[in-house]
């Protein structure tokens, strides 16, 4: 999962969001796009252009981030109990007990 660091890197360079668009060929909606939505992913041609007018590289845009683990439960939800984690090994064991 990645995240665009382009604020932090407008904040450290100490430029506007309106100094960027005219120093590149993107319109002020999209720089405004690049820095409010961390989460978006533009063009290497876009990162490219930003990259370029803040004389930073690339890398120095995008920042790498853990992607959360599918398996762990959100706080809203309640953890898995043994038996919903296991169905196999219980439908297994009933099938035992109803044997013996």
């Amino acid at each position: 999962m990645y995240r665009l660091r382009v604020k932090e890197v407008l904040q450290q360079k100490g430029v506007t969001q309106t100094w960027l668009a005219r120093h590149t060929a993107l319109t002020e909606a999209m720089v405004r796009r690049l820095v409010r939505d961390p989460s978006y992913l533009p063009s290497i041609a876009t990162m490219a252009q930003v990259a370029k007018a803040l004389q930073v590289h690339i890398d120095d845009l995008i920042e790498e981030i853990p992607d959360p683990s599918p398996f762990a439960p959100r706080s809203s939800e309640p953890a898995l109990s043994s038996q919903q984690q296991q169905p196999d090994q219980t439908r297994q064991t009933n099938q035992e007990s109803r044997i013996n």
